[in-house]
């Protein structure tokens, strides 16, 4: 938990179930209740963190191997807590987060076969076990997230977005599986609908925390 000095939420999910149009909501939905929230992402937030993030998401599928991938984003997510989050934390701003290291449990943890106890190690030496007070998992049938994809999209996505429907029906049941398994901290919100509807969802799912 990152303390009582600020509050630590993040959004995760599969591709296209709207996390990075929700995280602005909430933090304009927060602003609008006298709370300060510093908007950030993974990978990324930080200047060496988004150096990271190019050489993650460019290229072509075969660039990294999934190990190399783990060892990357928690590289990049070393940086982001040290530079950007617990900095703000520590004076009092909500930090709200799109992904994080439920992310790294999913994409290259289950859906890589990398053991959830390795990508846990890794956060533990690079991160110090930084967990967020509350995570806000979005959730989408497969079918409606490629739709919405597609349309934001066209033909173009990151070497990571762009695998194929099995690997990405196997990063949701990670995801599911993770929520299952931490109902004190995991919320899951149904993305279906209109965007103020989710919006309206996910400030519900953080209700206790302001």
């Amino acid at each position: 938990m990152s303390g009582s000095a600020g509050r630590f939420i993040t959004l995760e999910g599969g591709e296209g179930v709207g996390k990075s149009t929700q995280a602005r909501l909430l933090q304009e939905a927060l602003k609008t209740r006298g709370i300060n929230a510093l908007l950030t992402r993974e990978p990324g937030g930080s200047g060496g963190a988004e150096m990271i993030r190019e050489l993650l998401l460019g290229g072509d599928e075969e660039r990294w191997s999934v190990r190399s991938e783990a060892l990357l984003f928690a590289a990049a997510r070393a940086d982001h807590i040290r530079r950007t989050i617990k900095p703000a934390l520590a004076v009092g701003r909500w930090v709200i987060c799109d992904r994080f290291i439920d992310s790294s449990r999913a994409y290259q943890g289950g859906a890589g076969l990398v053991a959830d106890d390795d990508i846990m190690a890794l956060h533990q030496f690079g991160s110090r076990g930084l967990m967020p007070d509350r995570t806000i998992l979005l959730t989408l049938p497969i079918d409606e997230a490629a739709e919405r994809i597609r349309k934001r999209d066209g033909d173009s996505s990151d070497r990571i977005g762009s695998r194929s429907d099995d690997y990405h029906l196997e990063v949701a049941s990670v995801f599911l599986t993770i929520a299952q398994a931490e109902q004190k901290r995991v919320r899951m919100v149904d993305a279906l609908g209109t965007v103020d509807q989710v919006s309206g969802r996910v400030l519900s799912a953080i209700a206790d925390l302001l």
